[in-house]
């Protein structure tokens, strides 16, 4: 939000905004570099991307009016509907969820060392597939027995 208050208060002081470029030979800058300059510290190189994008420019030259007036409805539009209080309140949610789920997990030492037996057994039966039709249910295959040589 601190980006696009920034951003909306250089468009509106510059007197020359430009696309294609971050700055030009005659003092013009792009508005991102304009918000940053008036204190917004954010990198948003998507939308330097996008504000060429939009503007169809090629190489550097001064927004139009239209294109000026269009970034600033859009900023405006976009805090107008942005209110600290939601952020806020999910922040603070958030936060509250958190410590209840950290005072009710069970401590490491505690849930390390588990009482009583451990017992290892398996959860399915075991598959025959490989045997194909030789294997009859019930029955056991006969294996060919060899001597070990070692």
């Amino acid at each position: 939000m601190a980006t696009r208050e920034a951003m909306l208060t250089a468009v509106r002081a510059s007197e020359r905004i430009i696309a294609g470029a971050y700055v030009d030979r005659q003092g013009g800058v792009c508005p991102m570099l304009a918000a940053h300059r008036n204190g917004g510290r954010t990198d948003f190189i998507s939308f330097a991307r996008s504000w060429d994008r939009f503007t169809r420019a090629e190489q550097a030259r001064p927004a139009t009016p239209r294109e000026v007036g269009i970034l600033t409805d859009h900023l405006e539009a976009s805090l107008a509907t942005v209110s600290g209080l939601e952020l806020d309140l999910a922040i603070k949610e958030h936060r509250e969820l958190r410590s209840r789920r950290l005072r009710r997990r069970p401590r490491l030492a505690d849930a390390a060392d588990p009482s009583g037996e451990i017992v290892a057994r398996r959860v399915g039966k075991p598959v025959r597939r490989f045997l194909g039709d030789r294997f009859e249910a019930g029955k056991r295959p006969e294996r060919p027995r060899t001597p070990v040589v070692g």
